[in-house]
């Protein structure tokens, strides 16, 4: 059997993609602005159903702009999930902001309303309720919007939701990034579709995404000469990275389908093994199962995340534990932290126990079979015993 590097989640190219990339080179638009930088955005737009898009340079600076255009700055708070990658919070920094941090919840990893009600209680109380709430959509699963909407009308309070990881995903039969003020979407090299690096702020407010590409143009006056009377941010994406992007997105949906078709491969060979439990479907949800993620409980599988982890770095496999919540970082240890109602960290138990597999959608069935593999025989003498 092939002993060769299988990645986590690797770029997916089509061959589609080449045709847009050409279209930029032969009419010389080798700029962030251009006819695939405007298509692209009216693309994605249409297949969310929102009013407009922004084409940015990364997923992170869609987020920052989002928090500019929320009018977010120093002495503001900003409730965050705290199960995720850093960059969901560092553009709060970049604000002067203060981040407070919200815990997950068992059926989604995401955002834990419970959670969520308590801050906004507590922030009420003194006075000083968030800016902002981002909602970050886990893996490719939404986090319960219909109860985090409700929260955060009740207060008045906008939301941005970070749906880096699950553009292809639908909640209720809407498409993941359309429920907030702002959605984020990131093309980064190892997401379901990639602009190998890019981003996009979505929204149905035209007037502030029209300011958004003001800002992300370094908020550049209308003059003959160059002047301006704002901060602003280079962060348009390139003409030929959106074309690359647009190849990609016409196969969007044969990519979430090979992602979940992963997913129930592997679910269907380890889910009977003891102490292994799958990242939950929310009902009535479609999650584009992004990454394949797990729970071990280690008394019961006789072996711990780490060793299984190692055991796959030997057999040259890529696999990660779950994000570091961004309470425990070292770069937020001052930040305020709302654990799930019953007053345990969810988070910090899926950090504890969780591992992402390797997922991406050009992995074969051999492949996936090795990995399977090896996973049953690092769990071997429990296996054996209990049959």
């Amino acid at each position: 059997m092939s002993n060769n590097r299988i990645y986590l989640s690797p770029p997916h190219m089509s061959g589609r993609e080449m045709k847009y990339v050409l279209e930029a080179f032969q009419t010389n638009w080798i700029a962030p602005l251009g006819p695939n930088v405007d298509a692209f955005e009216k693309e994605i737009a249409s297949y969310v159903g929102v009013n407009d898009a922004v084409a940015v340079s990364s997923g992170t600076a869609a987020i920052h702009l989002a928090l500019s255009l929320l009018g977010v700055g120093k002495g503001d708070t900003v409730f965050c999930s705290t199960l995720t990658f850093v960059a969901s919070a560092n553009p709060i920094l970049y604000q002067g902001a203060e981040p407070v941090f919200i815990d997950s919840e068992p059926e989604t990893w995401n955002m834990s309303p419970e959670a969520l009600q308590n801050a906004l209680i507590d922030a009420l109380i003194h006075g000083k309720l968030p800016k902002a709430v981002i909602v970050v959509n886990l893996y490719g699963q939404s986090a319960k919007m219909d109860e985090i909407l409700e929260l955060c009308n009740h207060y008045g309070v906008p939301i941005i939701e970070d749906a880096a990881e699950s553009l292809g995903s639908f909640y209720k039969g809407k498409p993941s990034g359309t429920f907030g003020e702002y959605g984020i979407f990131s093309f980064n090299g190892n997401k379901i579709i990639t602009t190998s690096s890019g981003g996009m702020l979505v929204s149905n407010d035209t007037n502030k995404t029209k300011e958004a590409r003001f800002l992300a143009t370094q908020a550049r006056d209308q003059a003959v000469h160059y002047q301006h009377s704002r901060m602003g941010y280079n962060y348009r994406l390139s003409n030929i990275l959106a074309g690359v992007g647009r190849g990609q997105l016409e196969v969007l949906e044969e990519r979430v389908e090979s992602r979940r078709a992963i997913f129930e491969r592997y679910y269907n060979e380890l889910a009977q093994l003891p102490g292994v439990h799958f990242m939950p479907e929310l009902e009535n949800t479609r999650t584009n199962r992004w990454l394949t993620a797990l729970t071990i409980n280690e008394e019961e599988a006789g072996v711990t995340v780490q060793e299984l982890l190692s055991h796959l770095a030997d057999n040259n496999i890529e696999a990660r534990p779950v994000w570091k919540p961004l309470h425990l970082q070292p770069l937020f240890q001052s930040a305020a932290y709302y654990p799930h109602s019953n007053g345990e960290s969810i988070s910090d138990l899926l950090f504890n126990n969780g591992i992402c597999l390797p997922s991406g959608s050009n992995l074969t069935i051999d492949e996936q079979y090795r990995i399977i593999n090896i996973i049953k025989e690092s769990m071997k003498a429990v296996v054996e015993k209990l049959a």
